[in-house]
């Protein structure tokens, strides 16, 4: 949790002192909690998330808990009177959204070079529109068919890699905004080429 309130925090571009402001909080309770060795109510949870504008899910989230996989046949279709959406994920926070389509063709098996990870606190969405992939952080990849959707975090080493001749993915990816000072890299790195 602690991490996660001080990298939203730094996305905002807000000290310490002024995020405590804007939650109505003493500063020494943000600095402790931030450090992990505060103890925060569930009042001064919600404070906080209302005043970075997130759920308190996203402060209270474990890295590992932020892959989600949604198969394409446990998708709920809403009925808008004229069409019908499906929602695969919200992105919250402030920064660069890239939004594309990429093409995977299947290699030589053993071939596939993992993508470099992008700067922290990036996420990357992806929808299968049709072909079967393997894919997201190399430590646990999953495998994913026509219809399926998955967020993990794009900030360490991931892979694309279709297991069929061709896979069409739709790639949305989340880079927090790095302010001056903060030590982050370029945002926009990951712009260009499609394969990252």
């Amino acid at each position: 949790m602690s991490r996660n309130v001080r990298l939203l925090r730094e996305q905002r571009g807000l000290s310490l002192a002024e995020l405590a402001r804007q939650a109505g909080l003493a500063k020494q309770t943000l600095s402790n909690l931030e450090q992990g060795t505060g103890n925060p109510t569930v009042d001064t949870l919600f404070s906080i998330a209302a005043a970075l504008g997130v759920p308190v899910t996203r402060l209270v989230a474990e890295r590992e808990q932020m892959m989600t996989v949604q198969r394409g046949d446990e998708g709920v279709w809403q009925e808008h009177g004229g069409y019908k959406s499906r929602s695969l994920d919200h992105i919250y926070g402030s920064g660069v959204i890239e939004n594309y389509l990429l093409r995977v063709v299947r290699g030589p098996e053993g071939t596939t070079t993992p993508s470099e990870p992008h700067p922290v606190g990036t996420l990357e969405h992806l929808y299968v529109i049709n072909g079967r992939v393997r894919v997201g952080p190399v430590e646990s990849p999953v495998e994913l068919a026509a219809g399926d959707f998955v967020r993990y975090p794009g900030d360490r080493p991931h892979l694309y890699e279709s297991l069929v001749d061709e896979s069409l993915l739709h790639v949305v990816v989340s880079v927090p905004r790095v302010q001056p000072g903060t030590g982050g890299s370029n945002p926009t790195r990951t712009q260009g080429n499609g394969r990252r």
